[in-house]
């Protein structure tokens, strides 16, 4: 008979076990008029290494101060700057308030091959007082100096010429050094309000 215990735990007549993980919270940053939000491995009690397999970034209602801003992200792997080396894939649903537009497209001008540039995650968010974007970065084990360290995104934007637009985005961090450092920015103009946090899965 199977019994689950704590919502982590199954075991069936003590035959096995699977630990399903925990969730951790490591860092918050609430931002106002910020040039960009960084999250550097030892630095602000900031934990970026082999503790966890798994870090997940949650950014929330990120407001930009110009309108149109796509909203950014890059990794380090080392060195003083983020600038990963990064190939990926991104596709976006669209959708406006005046239900006259629709789209579900593969979208190159997203993408990266081989690039050090900031990495697209949510697009065109516009600037009104009611304006933002939100969605969640999952970084795959990160420590790891043997393979490709892998990231997924997704985020909805409140277009600025009012339309919904859910933006996917994956890719890997293609070096063998870990990552210890992840910045989100707007591509132009600072970051009036938005709230990032920074979890662990527990191994």
């Amino acid at each position: 008979m199977a019994v689950i215990s704590n919502a982590t735990t199954i075991a069936d007549a003590g035959a096995f076990s699977v630990n399903l993980g925990s969730m951790v919270l490591i860092k918050t940053l609430t931002l106002s008029n910020a040039a960009n939000a960084s999250f550097v491995d030892g630095a602000s009690s900031v934990v970026l290494d082999n503790t966890y397999s798994t870090y997940i970034f949650k950014f929330i209602n990120m407001h930009p101060v110009t309108d149109t801003a796509n909203f950014l992200v890059n990794f380090r792997d080392g060195g003083s700057a983020f600038d990963a080396t990064k190939t990926s894939t991104a596709f976006r649903s669209l959708h406006d308030e005046a239900d006259t537009e629709t789209s579900f497209a593969y979208q190159p001008a997203s993408d990266l091959a081989q690039g050090t540039g900031y990495q697209l995650i949510a697009q065109y968010v516009g600037n009104g007082n009611d304006e933002s974007c939100s969605g969640t970065l999952h970084l795959f084990d990160p420590s790891n100096t043997t393979f490709v360290k892998h990231y997924i995104s997704k985020a909805n934007s409140y277009y600025a010429n009012n339309k919904s637009n859910c933006q996917f985005t994956g890719g890997y961090c293609n070096v063998t050094a870990a990552i210890d450092g992840v910045d989100f920015k707007f591509a132009s103009g600072n970051i009036d309000s938005g709230v990032i946090k920074m979890y662990g899965i527990s191994k």
